[in-house]
């Protein structure tokens, strides 16, 4: 064995050389590793003993990508083309050897070899796009040459692994191997190319899959349209789009040149630096500074819901969905069927679609047990409380919880914002009680907001904080004060597009205005989605809000066929005159003086004291860093991730120009407006969320 470098070994197995890669923990082309295979292609390619070269990676993964901790700094060590021009340029036949993962520059670097064999559990992917990106290492020209330009577009554009076997369909992969005999079998295929004489396939060279293309821009038009609302807002997927459309259209020198000039204009450009962040700040929220990775957990065997409505249902199935059994908990025997029934719709409708089998629907329903009786909680590992938000009822329901549940059992509540540690008062295990406050809908959002009260054990935050990843869920740690981080934030924005509509904002503007930003509708949107009518008692209303008085019209949003807008058949929604006499009427019934206000406008007083009460969160210790607060927003409100989160955005407009106006509006319209002590300090020391 030859030592190349501290990551690269070389052997020479009969004639077959066989280039060995070990950089934990995914092998990523760090300058080390890119250094390590240039030097020992170069010496395999040179050494006359050997036929062929086989390239294969130590550890759990082949190569895994680009080291993206290097990205935006001084190039070291050799490049990733001229370590390509060595595996492509090779003399003899090259094999790379994949298990694990082959994504992004690794899946890059194996296009150069001339062949390619997998084990069955391999996943091949170009996912730059999940950072802004496009693959800058000839991947946008290599891919559609070998799966065809459509396969290519929506690999490319969507990030997806494609598991080994769908890889040997598309020609991805040449050849399947044992599982657990890569390294042997692999050498047996470079051996069996030699002794058949195959040609050295470079797939530069390959046209075939793109003459279907050619003369045919409809093909990217149509592509276009038909993932418009998906790629609203990103750049990344057009620039995918157009260096394929370079691939069909230009030779192959010439759409490297083009996917090299896209790719440096992204890397540079703001949206990639934001889905950078956010790749990283997800993995940081995993990361808790008094709470240590070996921390013990509390084995979670079986978990028990109070409640079977839209929240508690939703729930279950996360639990469900990885072979956790759950004990559904209602207090009348219509709501408990009602409750099963809408789950095994749900499992149903997922299973039409083909995300899951007929035999899995059946699996994870007999997983979820209902019962009416709260003593069936009496062996459940963890249960969660999702009832009424009234602070009477969950105090009750702790309390008989406390005497019911075994010593150890993890006592959670899904309140959106009550007082847990008033909440855990009333047991004789404070703690044990913690907040795991999920999303609507339950079973589909990505963000849990794992609340921390006073009291609550490190065995318990470890414990909520292992198991939302097992559920698939992200999970941001935050502790206790009115509406937790997420609608402590939303607050902010709720109240100033409410007070817009009364200075003379139509509700459309200011919703339109937010979709323009990048969120996927904007609060009067979300509101007739929801229904207007949720907390609304109509024997209690008196038409005091605008809201009152659209509800006393039966007009409750979507499902009354109209709210803050009308609604055709189809729920498309267009600007409601009846509305705007509504607010005009009311307007005029104040004595507001209603006027002119711009889209900036909008914009800054909707956006902007959601920094400033993010800074006040980040003062009380209520988040643990910024990142923190941009990972709620990003998975639990639809914050669009090219621009990285409230903090980061505040970072990206300057921190002096949000407090400028911060000190505007409070001089205009009162101290609502107060600016956070912290953005004064930040702006003062001339610096950003980022330096804390």
């Amino acid at each position: 064995m030859t030592e190349i470098n501290p990551v690269t070994d070389l052997t020479l197995e009969g004639d077959v050389a066989v280039v060995t890669l070990n950089s934990p923990p995914v092998n990523a082309l760090s300058a080390a590793v890119r250094d390590g295979l240039h030097q020992a292609f170069r010496k395999a390619d040179a050494d006359p003993a050997a036929k062929a070269i086989v390239l294969i990676c130590d550890g759990r993964t082949f190569i895994a990508g680009a080291d993206i901790t290097e990205f935006g700094g001084a190039m070291a060590g050799a490049s990733l083309p001229e370590v390509q021009d060595a595996i492509e340029g090779a003399s003899k036949p090259v094999v790379a050897a994949i298990h694990g993962t082959a994504l992004g520059g690794g899946l890059e670097v194996a296009l150069c070899a001339h062949y390619r064999v997998a084990v069955p559990s391999a996943r091949l992917g170009l996912p730059e796009v999940n950072l802004g990106l496009l693959p800058g290492a000839g991947g946008t020209q290599r891919l559609p040459r070998v799966v065809g330009v459509e396969t290519a577009l929506s690999m490319m554009t969507s990030g997806r692994h494609v598991p080994a076997k769908e890889a040997k369909e598309l020609g991805l992969v040449d050849e399947l191997v044992s599982e657990d005999k890569l390294r042997e079998e692999a050498i047996a295929f470079a051996k069996k190319v030699v002794a058949e004489g195959r040609p050295l396939r470079k797939i530069r060279d390959q046209n075939e899959k793109l003459e279907a293309a050619k003369g045919k821009p409809e093909i990217f038009e149509n592509f276009r349209k038909a993932n418009a609302r998906k790629f609203r807002g990103f750049l990344a997927p057009e620039y995918n789009i157009r260096c394929v459309e370079a691939a069909v259209n230009q030779p192959f020198e010439e759409g490297l040149a083009t996917e090299r000039k896209l790719f440096l204009e992204l890397m540079s450009g703001p949206q990639s630096a934001a889905q950078r962040y956010s790749f990283f700040a997800e993995r940081q929220a995993q990361k808790i500074p008094d709470v240590p990775d070996d921390t013990p957990t509390i084995p979670v065997n079986k978990v028990g819901i109070i409640g079977a409505g839209t929240m508690g249902g939703g729930i279950a199935m996360n639990f469900a969905n990885v072979g956790i059994p759950v004990v559904l908990i209602e207090v009348k025997q219509e709501a408990l069927d009602r409750g099963l029934a809408t789950i095994r719709k749900n499992y149903e409708r997922t299973a039409s679609r083909g995300g899951i089998t007929a035999q899995q629907v059946e699996e994870r329903c007999a997983l979820i047990t209902g019962s009416l009786e709260m003593e069936s909680l009496a062996d459940v590992d963890l249960v969660i409380e999702a009832v009424f938000e009234r602070m009477d009822i969950k105090k009750d329901i702790f309390t008989k919880l406390d005497a019911i549940c075994k010593p150890g059992a993890i006592l959670a509540t899904n309140t959106s914002g009550l007082d847990i540690d008033e909440i855990a008062a009333v047991t004789k295990r404070p703690e044990s009680v913690i907040g795991l406050h999920f999303f609507s809908p339950a079973n589909v959002m990505r963000l849990l907001e794992i609340v921390r009260a006073d009291h609550t054990s490190k065995e318990v935050i470890a414990t909520s904080m292992k198991l939302a990843k097992k559920i698939g869920k992200v999970a941001v740690l935050v502790g206790v004060c009115p509406g937790f981080v997420g609608n402590r934030i939303l607050g902010q924005r709720q109240r100033e597009a409410q007070k817009l509509v009364m200075e003379g904002a139509m509700p459309w503007d200011i919703d339109r205005v937010l979709y323009d930003f990048g969120f996927p509708m904007g609060p009067f949107a979300m509101s007739d989605l929801a229904g207007l009518d949720i907390g609304w008692v109509k024997e209690k209303s008196k038409g005091e809000s605008i809201r009152d008085v659209l509800c006393e019209m039966d007009r409750r949003g979507q499902k009354t066929g109209a709210g803050y807008y009308d609604y055709d058949e189809n729920r498309n929604a267009k600007p409601s005159p009846v509305t705007e006499k509504v607010i005009k009427d009311f307007i005029v019934k104040t004595g507001a003086n209603p006027r002119e206000v711009s889209d900036e406008e909008i914009l800054e007083r909707c956006i902007y004291p959601m920094i400033n009460e993010g800074a006040k969160i980040l003062e009380e210790g209520k988040a643990i860093r910024p990142s923190d607060i941009d990972v709620v927003w990003q998975n639990g409100y639809g914050w669009p991730v090219y621009r990285g989160g409230p903090m980061w955005y505040g970072d990206h407009v300057g921190l002096p120009k949000v407090l400028a106006k911060m000190k505007e509006f409070q001089a205009k319209m009162g101290d609502q407006f107060k600016p956070s002590p912290l953005l004064e300090k930040l702006v003062a020391e001339g610096k950003s969320f980022k330096d804390l």
